[in-house]
C-alpha cells in the first residue's frame, strides 16, 4: 500500500469528527505546495515532506495533532501553535472538535516549506547555488 492510501484507510477508519478534520487539514497541507509528497513513517504516522520534513499528524483521543518538525523556528503572528511550546524544535497545533481549518493554516505549511528550501540552498556545495547578481542603478 502506499503512503498516501495507507492516510486514506487512516481518514476511513475515523468516523467521528476527526475523521472530517484530518482530511480537510490534508487537503490544506497538499494544498499549499503542489510538490509536497506523503510518507507513511514511525509505524503508523502520516509525514508530509518537501526536502525535508514539514509536518507529522495524528489521530488521537479528543485531538487531531499536528507537529511542525521546525516549529520553534517557524513565524506563528496567528498564534496556531498550542501544544508544546516548549521545545525547542518541534511545534504543534491541537485541533479539537469544532475548530476549523482556514487559510491561516496554509501560512504556516507554506511557511515550513520555505524554511526547508532555505535549508537546501545552504547546504548546496557552493559551485551549484544560483548566483545573486545585483543590478546597477
Amino acid at each position: 500500500m502506499t503512503p498516501s492510501e495507507r492516510i486514506d484507510q487512516l481518514i476511513a477508519g475515523l468516523t467521528d469528527w476527526r475523521g472530517k478534520t484530518f482530511a480537510s487539514i490534508r487537503k490544506s497541507i497538499l494544498a499549499a505546495d503542489r510538490k509536497i509528497i506523503e510518507e507513511w513513517k514511525w509505524m503508523g504516522s502520516p509525514v508530509w515532506s518537501r526536502n525535508g520534513i514539514i509536518v507529522v499528524g495524528n489521530a488521537h483521543k479528543g485531538k487531531v495533532k499536528l507537529t511542525f518538525s521546525h516549529g520553534a523556528i517557524l513565524p506563528d503572528p496567528d498564534k496556531l501553535f498550542n501544544a508544546g511550546l516548549e521545545g525547542k524544535v518541534w511545534r504543534a497545533i491541537d485541533f479539537f472538535e469544532g475548530d476549523k481549518i482556514n487559510e491561516r493554516a496554509l501560512k504556516i505549511i507554506r511557511a515550513a516549506v520555505d524554511y526547508n528550501q532555505m535549508k537546501l540552498r545552504r547546504k548546496a556545495p557552493a559551485g551549484t547555488r544560483s548566483k545573486v547578481h545585483k543590478s546597477k542603478k
